[in-house]
């Protein structure tokens, strides 16, 4: 799949934005009109600049308002087309964006639009330019990309053909069957773009929050299938709008979209596979191929690679919190009731446990004096090939020293730059790379039954979107519906990650802005400066959390401590029996109750950004005590202002 981006997808001046691109592995992009005119470079440095840097020139964009109009807004159209082709000469380009008309169509006859779009792609002809025409979600008289598919088939020019534009088709909820029956050679270009389903004007929906394949909710690999059985073979180019991208780091977006694209040729290759059985099956009867698979994949003109399949992660191994100063956190995690079990042989970490729960306190190389959060551990079937992969997706690699007789992880960086660990799982939960801090420390304690249960991360406002399509392409996390959860300084997006058994579940947070202002990320050891700001945790499973926090309590923990009006709230809504409510607030529980179960759970103090939570499920409970999110997000905005103002929940 030969792949392509608009340079209105990323921020700086068109050389930086050409130059990301080809760093991030892009074959050829999109010119967006204004990128050219705002840029000092003569269109001739812009063609020498792309074929210096391997990049294809593949689409000059947009034309815009030209169909549906007065002769004499025509004529004058036609004279600013004619400038367009020749600067594309200049360029080395063939092909230009013509959007449907918005805002000066006056006319409302097909016959008077094909006729001028017949005109214009006689045009085009005489300079060599083929011209994409694309019904836009919001044209004020072609909004449906089958019309304008068939204003391209009235026409019947060798110049003219039709612009698939993802968003405004699929934002209209067109159905994309059709697609199928076009002729390919009139298929000038496909754009792709994901989004969020909202609710709200579609012009507004499509400038705003436009996302990359993969970030929003849009039947993309569907979308796609149906282009790859129509016959088209050119390139799939990404165009974005939104206020995110426009701010952020033009190399880093640039290989988040490219990790888009390769995502969704693997997507689109897993649709066909399962949605062409019938015809596999039949090639293969007929020509004796090797499988229903091969045969239906043969059959397309674009050929759409995979990557190596992985399962998905069947646990956490370890939690891995990196500190200069490690005292208060070690003293915590004995309140909590977990078992120091010494000091690594040849590296300055510690190693605590309760049960399967697994907790490194990494003191080498913390610039921060202050616990955050480094890394995490994840049980894998193939830690090489689960790492491949996420290679394949442009995470970059994390190397781990080891010594002799020491276990070697395959480790990558995540985009908030938590360090990813895959470890090769063991059936009955041991991990043997704890023998590197004693001697039969792989057999958990007897009796302790905790598991981590799920991780909380803060992300940087411009790169949540990122990692959500991180997450689910390189460890095979499906991503929830998002919820909002208010804090005292706005609104908390929440965006869970979990497997289909949901041995993982790891939670991504959305500060509010003015949590992460005044965050440079300077001397971080694990992220940006956001991650700084903002606090995370992770959460432990007990059998008995009760129990637990009574013992926790005899050692000293200090417990986030909840207001009275929560236990009054509390007996409000569920009614409790007095002395279960008593235990709660005497323990500082807190509780939730659905259809499918309870939940109990409390949270410590924090330590530098981050904190602990314990936590019960009984019955088929599956959320994570949303109810009660605002509470403690209260009381540690209490906290945290009288200890640090600048360190906000």
């Amino acid at each position: 799949m030969r792949t392509g981006i608009a340079t209105v997808c990323l921020s700086g001046t068109l050389k930086e934005k050409m130059q990301a691109c080809a760093i991030a592995g892009f074959d050829g992009i999109e010119i967006f009109e204004q990128d050219l005119v705002t840029s000092p470079l003569a269109p001739e440095d812009v063609r020498k600049l792309a074929a210096d840097l391997g990049l294809t020139l593949d689409l000059y964009q947009p034309f815009r308002d030209f169909d549906s109009v007065e002769e004499d807004l025509l004529a004058a159209n036609l004279r600013r087309a004619e400038a367009k082709f020749k600067l594309m000469a200049r360029l080395g380009m063939d092909t230009i964006l013509v959007c449907s008309n918005v805002a000066t169509a006056s006319i409302d006859s097909d016959d008077l639009r094909a006729e001028q779009l017949g005109r214009l792609a006689t045009l085009a002809g005489d300079h060599g330019v083929k011209v994409a025409y694309e019904a836009l979600a919001w044209g004020k008289y072609v909004s449906d990309y089958e019309h304008a598919h068939k204003l391209v088939e009235a026409v019947d020019h060798p110049n003219l053909g039709t612009c698939l534009d993802s968003f405004h088709i699929l934002s209209r909820n067109w159905d994309t069957a059709p697609i199928e029956a076009f002729n390919p050679e009139k298929i000038f270009f496909v754009q792709v773009a994901d989004a969020p389903k909202l609710s709200m004007d579609v012009l507004s929906w499509s400038r705003h929050y436009r996302v990359f394949p993969g970030e929003g909710q849009f039947e993309l690999a569907k979308f796609m299938g149906h282009v790859v059985r129509a016959g088209y073979s050119g390139p799939v180019s990404l165009e974005i709008f939104n206020d995110v991208f426009r701010q952020s780091d033009v190399e880093r977006t640039a290989v988040d979209a490219m990790r888009s694209l390769i995502w969704l040729e693997e997507q689109s290759a897993k649709w066909l596979d399962a949605n062409a059985p019938a015809l596999a099956a039949a090639g293969a009867a007929g020509n004796g191929a090797a499988g229903p698979k091969a045969s239906a994949r043969r059959r397309y003109p674009m050929e759409l690679a995979t990557l190596p399949q992985v399962a998905e992660p069947a646990g956490y191994n370890f939690a891995e919190v990196r500190a200069a100063d490690s005292k208060v956190l070690e003293t915590v995690l004995g309140q909590l009731g977990f078992e120091f079990n010494g000091r690594h042989r040849t590296k300055d970490v510690q190693l605590w446990t309760m049960g399967h729960a697994r907790v490194i306190i990494n003191e080498q190389a913390a610039t921060h004096a202050e616990p955050a959060i480094a890394a995490l551990g994840f049980d894998v079937e193939s830690p090489v090939i689960a790492a491949a992969r996420a290679q394949q997706l442009k995470a970059p690699a994390v190397p781990r020293k080891s010594q002799a007789n020491e276990e070697i992880f395959q480790g990558f960086a995540a985009p908030d730059s938590t360090e990813i660990f895959l470890c090769q799982g063991s059936p009955d939960g041991t991990a043997a790379w704890t023998r590197e801090f004693g001697e039969g420390l792989e057999v958990p304690a007897a009796g302790a039954t905790a598991v981590i249960d799920h991780v909380n991360l803060a992300q940087p406002w411009q790169h949540f979107d990122e990692a959500v399509l991180f997450y689910t392409s390189a460890l095979a996390l499906e991503p929830q519906p998002f919820a909002e959860v208010p804090s005292p300084t706005g609104l908390v997006r929440s965006q869970v990650m979990l497997t289909a058994d949901r041995s993982v579940r790891l939670v991504l947070n959305l500060a509010p802005l003015m949590q992460q202002d005044g965050a440079s990320g300077a001397g971080s050891a694990t992220g940006t400066g956001a991650r700084r700001t903002y606090q995370e945790h992770i959460a432990f499973a007990v059998d008995d959390l009760v129990a637990t926090a009574w013992d926790c309590k005899a050692r000293g923990l200090e417990f986030l401590q909840i207001p009275a009006n929560y236990y009054e709230d509390l007996d409000a809504r569920f009614g409790l029996a007095p002395d279960f409510l008593a235990t709660l607030q005497e323990l500082n529980l807190l509780y939730d109750r659905d259809a499918d179960g309870e939940f109990l759970h409390f949270y410590t103090a924090t330590v530098g950004s981050v904190f602990f939570e314990m936590v019960e499920r009984r019955g088929a409970y599956d959320g994570y005590g949303a109810p009660n999110a605002p509470v403690r997000h209260a009381v540690q905005y209490d906290h945290l202002q009288q200890r640090s103002p600048m360190l906000l929940p």
